[in-house]
């Protein structure tokens, strides 16, 4: 499987290099000088670095087989993607890569006890559609099950709001202040 750890956006500069858009949280480890990137569309790369540097709070990188503002212009659009099946191993149960979230049911369980009895339903939410990294943690983005024109969900992925992530049974366990589900 593919999965997109940037996007190449507008040229930077004159000497081809160009911004990415990056969708990974380790962007000094994907794009390591030296390092050969696979290309959507393939007939584009694949791609070595040359450079990497963080300009104004984006990525800059430079590529061997970009040699100016002209040829970058042509990169414009690009998604860089590396094979799931190179990935290392997550050794901690509280880190995940973004695949692996994608696609994942988000439930609220609701149990009920009384003396005699305990059981528990869950309550359906939507789906993970994506997840977006951003300065103040990352934000699961769920599409409401039954949306019908609904908006989708901005749900903050921290232990408080997401106590368990089920990765054998593809759940993800909410338990959301009041209110969130509204916004």
């Amino acid at each position: 499987m593919q999965l997109v750890v940037g996007r190449i956006g507008k040229a930077h500069g004159i000497r081809g290099e160009v911004n990415v858009s990056l969708r990974t949280d380790e962007p000094e480890d994907r794009f390591a000088i030296g390092s050969v990137i696979v290309t959507d569309p393939p007939e584009r790369g694949p791609l070595t670095v040359t450079s990497m540097r963080f300009a104004s709070g984006r990525l800059v990188v430079g590529f061997k087989e970009v040699a100016d503002r002209t040829a970058a212009e042509k990169y414009q659009g690009t998604m860089l993607v590396v094979d799931t099946d190179d990935l290392p191993a997550i050794d901690d149960d509280d880190e995940y890569y973004d695949h692996e979230l994608v696609g994942m049911r988000a439930v609220i369980s609701e149990s009920e006890t009384d003396s005699d009895t305990e059981s528990a339903s869950e309550l359906v939410v939507g789906v993970v559609i994506d997840v977006v990294h951003g300065s103040g943690g990352d934000t699961l983005v769920i599409k409401p099950a039954g949306s019908h024109g609904r908006r989708e969900l901005l749900i903050p992925f921290v232990r408080a709001i997401v106590p368990t992530v089920d990765r054998a049974a593809r759940v993800i366990y909410l338990d959301p202040p009041d209110g969130l589900l509204d916004l």
